[in-house]
């Protein structure tokens, strides 16, 4: 995977992912879920203060599990 994306000039956010083993890509996915459900109890509470996590968080569990995909293949 590249570094960073030529066209925007940002780096990439699946490059750290990449240098994990799986054990670790597995505690960081639990991890995330367990922010993930925190966020929906804060929303159903009224206590939400950063909505803009939802998706950041719903992202990265995805790159993480493309990369276990990924790392299942090889």
């Amino acid at each position: 995977m590249k570094e960073s994306n030529p066209a925007t000039k940002r780096p990439s956010k699946i490059a750290p992912l990449l240098g994990k083993s799986v054990d670790e890509l597995k505690a960081e996915r639990l991890e995330l879920r367990r922010s993930q459900f925190n966020l929906r109890m804060q929303k159903a509470t009224g206590q939400m203060s950063k909505p803009h996590l939802f998706n950041e968080i719903r992202k990265n569990i995805a790159r993480i599990n493309t990369i276990l995909t990924q790392k299942a293949g090889e």
